[in-house]
């Protein structure tokens, strides 16, 4: 089969085009072929191996020390069953599924071997596979952050880089929890973050958000950029910061991916692409994510999957 590999830490330079072994099952194993997949944030920190200084040697250890040990990066899929092991009693040759790998990464590639118990559940009804596998790592990531902010109904959030793969979900999950949604972007995505569900949109280019008079009960910040001594003065009194640097590794199960994808098949969520690649493209896909700029996902689309007769449904808000 063919995978993108990254042979040593460092530049999108790094990544290549490689010939690997087709996997096969083991008893309790899946195979998949993988039809579409995305490159993340998080890829690029493993790729360059942005890990701070206090967390070099442990991160090295357990990534590899002098280039991924698993050289096939792409942390979420999603595909179709082509074969299953012996054991395996929840899935079956033929089953559309979208998974989130992890740590184990080895998601681009035209093929991938995984756990029946691993993160995999099946697609969200109506939706094509380069939608669906855009959907695992940024809808789970929400609704990890947003459980952790302990979200309530008629509450006031502002999420922070809500133009972007975590944002965008996050915005949809809060308006679905009845929150009040500021989003905080920048110009030219004020329109699609209101679309998915903010009352209010911050143009962060023209508009300080600490200085307005409003104050929110929870501040969300969605891609690292934001310090808590940022956010303090515009939190009420015992106000939530949260954000996705540095809050430690989430820990999200099946169950929430289910949840996902249940809140996907209801019209409430919805994956925002930015742009699609191939998996030649891939070095690509890298060097305009690590510009900081995407918005929503980029999607790499593995393989030419026949979606004739999948009814592809429409979001309520986008």
């Amino acid at each position: 089969m063919r995978a993108v590999i990254c042979t040593r830490y460092g530049s999108a330079d790094f990544l290549e085009i490689a010939q690997m072994d087709t996997p096969v099952p083991g008893k309790k194993d899946i195979i998949v072929q993988i039809h579409a997949t995305t490159v993340s944030a998080g890829d690029i920190r493993v790729r360059q191996f942005q890990s701070p200084l206090l967390l070099w040697i442990p991160m090295r250890l357990v990534l590899g020390i002098r280039k991924p040990r698993n050289p096939v990066l792409g942390v979420e899929l999603a595909g179709q069953v082509v074969d299953c092991g012996s054991e395996v009693t929840q899935f079956q040759r033929g089953d559309r599924v979208f998974a989130l790998t992890g740590m184990r990464f080895g998601a681009h590639a035209e093929y991938i071997r995984l756990p029946e118990s691993a993160q995999i559940t099946r697609m969200p009804k109506g939706m094509a596979y380069e939608q669906a596998a855009a959907l695992p790592y940024s809808g789970t990531s929400a609704l990890c952050f947003l459980r952790r902010a302990r979200i309530q109904p008629g509450q006031r959030i502002l999420i922070y880089g809500a133009s972007g793969a975590v944002g965008s979900t996050a915005v949809q999950l809060a308006a679905h929890y009845g929150a009040v949604v500021t989003g905080v972007c920048g110009p030219n995505n004020l329109q699609m973050v209101q679309s998915m569900g903010a009352s209010k949109v911050i143009d962060y280019t023209k508009t300080v958000f600490q200085e307005q008079p409003e104050r929110y009960d929870i501040i969300f910040d969605a891609v690292g950029k934001l310090s808590e001594k940022q956010a303090v003065p515009a939190l009420v009194p015992g106000g939530t910061y949260i954000t996705v640097d540095g809050q430690g590794m989430i820990r999200t199960t099946r169950d929430d991916l289910i949840y996902i994808r249940e809140r996907a098949e209801a019209g409430e969520i919805w994956p925002v692409i930015d742009r699609y690649y191939t998996l030649d493209e891939v070095p690509d896909a890298h060097r305009y994510v690590e510009q900081g700029h995407k918005k929503g996902n980029v999607v790499i689309r593995v393989s030419n999957a026949d979606t004739e007769g999948t009814d592809i449904v429409q979001p309520k808000k986008l």
